[in-house]
């Protein structure tokens, strides 16, 4: 039985019926709202390049920051992040605290691509480096699309609907056509049809207001679900420890750690020895590597998230809707990956015994049947008409993410490789391409349903594709625009050999991922692998984040050792697009984009991460750890922004106010921080005290008001830092205080 089929007879068990007619009003009227967008889009369109792939270059900030976080929280997002949550903790959510690496793409790359007017990140690469380098690039682009973001987003998919809709068949004569197909055949038909009419303005468009109702519906399971346990600490007892930790040691506790290529077990089958280097269990030293060179190469590189951007009007519009992207990217470890963890929680306690399928008898997680943690907590727990909204936010996520692969491969296919072979073509012929390649990317969709139904493994296996791609990609660009003495040549080939590791590697891992040596269990979650010992043994077992950063070696090497076997660039052929090659007109022009409300915005999307980490790195302490400890950190940070961000000589005279500015924002943060402290303990004092020393000692009194408590500090701190920054600014340049010039408003 593959996982998909355990799901779907999981889902089945217990209920006949999951939506009620409320739940599918609720379906309806946001689908209903969705097409009056839609339309309303379709009737504003042109038939121009610009306007068909990047929406004429006329996105508002809060629609290009909407638009990036619903292309990145699909269903597949959800479902896995869930399902991580309920077998792994809080530990995928080093992926999630990624918002800071929007802010480098709103500091760093932001400038280059809006100086450039590019459509395409493979054009950006072609400017600084070569033609082929661009064809490299579009054409593993495209295959990469193809192969994991659709493949992945109708698996989770399927999972959504086997769970919510099990009762849902369709009989064609003798044919029986389940859930899975009726589900995914209807909503990538809808999400390529106004993908197709509306191209990349629809997709924006109706981004936003996915972003709304998914986080809306996400919030309501979490709020549900933690009320049902018993509040936070019941979660913390219920989860332990090591489920709040994201750094995960480099080995298991109880396994001896070695360097030889070994995997021991005992004859209980438990393991004794284990290379630290086949460890998978999301180790330290992998999160704290790999992990970053996939969210830069992703948030700052990829199509599928930067096409958003280069719909901005200018560069201050497309900072702006990266750093909102960047705060909306806050969410997702709070709405998705502590459901999934609640649900663990409610499975092991017995309190929604319909969950039990999640656990084993003796608490522990079956990691393929909490894949469907998410959907299974909107079955179970939320009443009818929330249960809609949440089911249409799952939708969104699965059409946000949809609508975005269509539009991205699109957009390459059509102005990468089309135009090239093409040439002269109008701008309606340049259109029409658009959309006869948008709907053939609709038609790959619906071939991947069968394959994807019926694959064993397919869906971890593809997690770690992107492992195996971003790193070439993340070292030219990087690169590229840091140091101006790398070259064409040097380009090509660190793509080519990268691509070539990451290309092995994914043929060594296929065969496994999909089974095809047999299964060691008869539910076939574990596949047969290699002859224990052989080289491709040795190779399958290396853990993904490890060999990821090994292809990041190699490509950095031989970029730079081909460049400089190889003649330098010409300054005239790559102005404006390095560091180093920018022009002071240029670098005026940037500086005169952004303004202390963009630092101080950036500023608290950074507090906001750096707490996190330091609640989930020190658990037993969290609440004083996520108070000071990582904050000088971020402020020795701040300075060095503050002296960078004077991108000209003759403005140094602006690093006073900036300098004074982070000096204000860290008296602002500390004000606000022990008002916040002194509120809480308040809280504490009155309300919780007589819930835990009352009757009423087992409710979730107590812990609802430490989530309050940890809400206010969350907000207040960066609210007294804006102001703290603003006050600094304004007192250093000589103006009235911010606050002062609001009170005389």
């Amino acid at each position: 039985m593959n996982t998909l089929t355990s799901l779907l007879a999981a889902a089945s068990s217990g209920s006949t019926s999951t939506l009620t007619a409320v739940d599918w009003l609720a379906i309806v009227l946001y689908f209903g709202i969705l097409l009056c967008v839609a339309w309303w889009v379709v009737k504003r369109r042109k038939d121009t390049a610009t306007d068909y792939f990047l929406a004429g270059r006329n996105l508002g900030w809060w629609i290009i920051g909407a638009s990036i976080f619903a292309s990145n929280i699909g269903s597949e997002h959800i479902v896995g992040l869930a399902g991580s949550g309920a077998t792994d903790g809080v530990a995928m959510a080093h992926y999630e605290l990624h918002a800071w690496c929007l802010l480098v793409l709103a500091w760093v790359f932001v400038p280059f691509y809006a100086r450039s007017l590019v459509f395409t990140m493979p054009e950006f690469l072609e400017r600084r480096f070569s033609t082929p380098s661009r064809y490299v690039l579009s054409i593993v682009s495209l295959i990469t699309f193809v192969v994991s973001k659709i493949a992945v987003g109708i698996f989770a998919g399927g999972v959504v609907f086997a769970t919510l809709l099990p009762e849902i068949h369709l009989h064609v004569g003798s044919i029986e056509i389940n859930s899975f197909w009726i589900g995914s055949v209807a909503v990538i038909v809808l999400t390529g049809l106004y993908t197709i009419l509306g191209g990349m303005r629809a997709v924006a468009y109706n981004d936003a207001v996915q972003v709304l109702v998914l986080i809306v519906g996400s919030s309501l399971l979490t709020v549900y679900g933690l009320i049902k346990l018993g509040g936070w600490q019941e979660l913390r007892a219920l989860a332990g420890s090591d489920m709040f930790n994201l750094w995960k040691p480099l080995i298991p506790a109880g396994v001896e750690s070695t360097w030889s290529p070994v995997i021991e077990k005992n004859a209980a089958g438990q393991l004794v020895k284990q290379a630290w280097y086949f460890n998978g269990y999301y180790p330290w030293l992998g999160m704290l590597f790999c992990a970053p060179i996939i969210g830069l190469w992703y948030w700052c590189t990829d199509q599928y998230i930067v096409q958003r951007a280069l719909g901005a009007p200018n560069e201050q519009i497309a900072r702006r809707g990266s750093i909102f992207a960047g705060f909306l990217k806050l969410f997702p470890p709070y709405l998705f990956i502590i459901p999934g963890m609640i649900c663990f929680a409610l499975a092991k306690s017995g309190k929604v015994p319909a969950l039990s399928m999640v656990v084993t008898p003796d608490g522990h997680p079956i990691p393929h049947q909490a894949q469907a943690a998410f959907p299974l907590m909107v079955k179970y727990l939320l009443p009818a008409g929330l249960r809609g909204i949440v089911v249409a936010g799952l939708l969104s996520a699965l059409m946000g993410s949809l609508a975005g692969v269509f539009n991205a491969c699109s957009t390459l296919f059509t102005v990468d490789l089309y135009e090239k072979w093409k040439p002269g073509l109008s701008q309606h012929q340049i259109v029409r391409v658009g959309r006869i390649a948008t709907a053939i990317m609709v038609f790959i969709a619906l071939l991947w349903i069968p394959v994807i139904q019926g694959a064993r493994g397919l869906y971890n296996y593809l997690q770690s594709v992107q492992g195996y791609l971003a790193p070439p990609i993340f070292v030219v660009f990087f690169f590229g625009v840091f140091w101006k003495r790398l070259n064409a040549k040097g380009c090509f080939w660190a793509m080519v050999i990268g691509f070539g590791l990451g290309l092995f590697r994914m043929l060594v891992d296929t065969p496994v991922a999909l089974g095809m040596f047999g299964w060691l269990d008869a539910e076939k979650t574990v596949a047969q692998g290699y002859s224990q010992g052989s080289f491709l043994w040795i190779i399958n077992n290396i853990y993904f984040q490890y060999f990821s950063v090994l292809i990041t070696i190699v490509s950095a090497i031989v970029m730079v050792v081909v460049s400089y076997a190889t003649a330098a660039p010409k300054d005239e052929k790559i102005r404006n697009l390095t560091f180093a090659t920018t022009t002071d007109d240029h670098r005026a022009e940037s500086r005169a984009s952004w303004n202390k409300w963009d630092l101080a915005a950036s500023a608290m999307v950074l507090q906001v991460i750096l707490a996190g980490y330091g609640y989930f790195s020190s658990v037993k302490s969290g609440e004083t750890y996520i108070g000071f400890a990582p904050y000088p950190l971020f402020w020795i940070g701040a300075l060095i922004a503050a002296a960078v961000a004077t991108t000209s000589p003759k403005r140094r005279s602006s690093t006073g106010p900036l300098v004074a500015g982070t000096v204000g924002s860290v008296i602002g943060f500390c004000i606000a921080f022990v008002a916040a402290r002194i509120l809480f303990r308040f809280l504490i004092a009155l309300v919780a005290w007589p819930l835990v020393h009352g009757s009423l000692a087992d409710s979730y009194g107590y812990s609802t008001v430490m989530v309050i408590g940890f809400i206010a500090s969350l907000l207040a701190c960066p609210v007294g830092t804006i102001i703290g920054f603003a006050g600094g600014c304004d007192f250093a340049a000589g103006r009235r205080p911010v606050v002062g010039r609001a009170k005389l408003a």
